[in-house]
């Protein structure tokens, strides 16, 4: 599919975004997240989440540092994967369905939602097929809402004790999405029992479970995020819209 036919079926994905606004959010998000990682901590990976932009946006994030880039959607990913650098790490963000796997398996430098068993036994089948090793990160649903997909911590420690049978599929931390609010100190809560669970998770060592990175925040709670020691931040809104005020 060419790049002008791309754009006649997503109208919606955003073509051009100015460089001196992607500069500058850059910018004022590493600047925060060094301000609020926790001490002796290195600042989080920011992961662009590029679902609403198109290639070209992609491609100028290379000249200002950024190699993370994050997706949710085959159907919008997989057709701007051919006309972006091969030198970003594509990390997907979103609910991944069983058969979609198979499209994207080879494609994928880290799963952030491994959300439920059938889907760890499909990407263990899949790789297996075509001698792959997928590297994971477990969907906490640490807020315990019932409309959002993840294991509840006790799930996940009975799911993570079961990864020793993977040959393929490695686990390599938490991922966690939190709800929508301006709540600063339940946020702050929530972000402190990911982290809980993930140093207690990284205590027990369980085979093929290695608590490496632990992905939590987003354009609204990104900074409370860090200060709860998230390892990497998957930021959008505010990466590619021009800041207002002191946002």
């Amino acid at each position: 599919m060419s790049e002008q036919d791309f754009a006649q079926h997503h109208p919606a994905l955003t073509a051009h975004v100015p460089e001196a606004t992607l500069r500058a959010n850059i910018a004022h998000i590493r600047a925060a997240l060094a301000q609020n990682a926790p001490p002796g901590q290195p600042p989080a990976t920011l992961v662009a989440v590029t679902k609403t932009v198109a290639a070209p946006v992609i491609d100028s994030l290379l000249a200002l540092g950024v190699h993370d880039i994050g997706e949710n959607r085959a159907q919008v990913a997989l057709p701007k994967l051919p006309q972006i650098s091969g030198q970003f790490h594509l990390h997907w963000i979103g609910r991944l369905q069983t058969n979609k796997v198979k499209d994207i398996i080879d494609k994928v430098w880290l799963l952030h939602s491994l959300d439920r068993p059938a889907l760890a036994q499909e990407i263990e089948r899949r790789a297996d097929q075509r001698g792959l090793t997928v590297d994971a990160l477990v969907q906490v649903n640490i807020a315990g809402e019932a409309q959002k997909a993840g294991f509840a911590p006790d799930e996940a420690f009975a799911f993570l004790r079961g990864m020793k049978d993977y040959r393929c599929l490695r686990v390599r931390g938490l991922m966690a999405i939190l709800p929508l609010t301006d709540d600063e100190a339940l946020l702050a809560g929530w972000f402190g029992g990911m982290r809980t669970l993930f140093e207690r998770l990284k205590a027990e060592a369980l085979p093929n479970a290695a608590m490496q990175e632990l992905s939590m925040g987003m354009s609204h709670d990104y900074r409370i995020a860090a200060r709860q020691g998230a390892t990497m931040v998957r930021v959008g809104t505010a990466l590619f819209t021009p800041r207002t005020g002191g946002a």
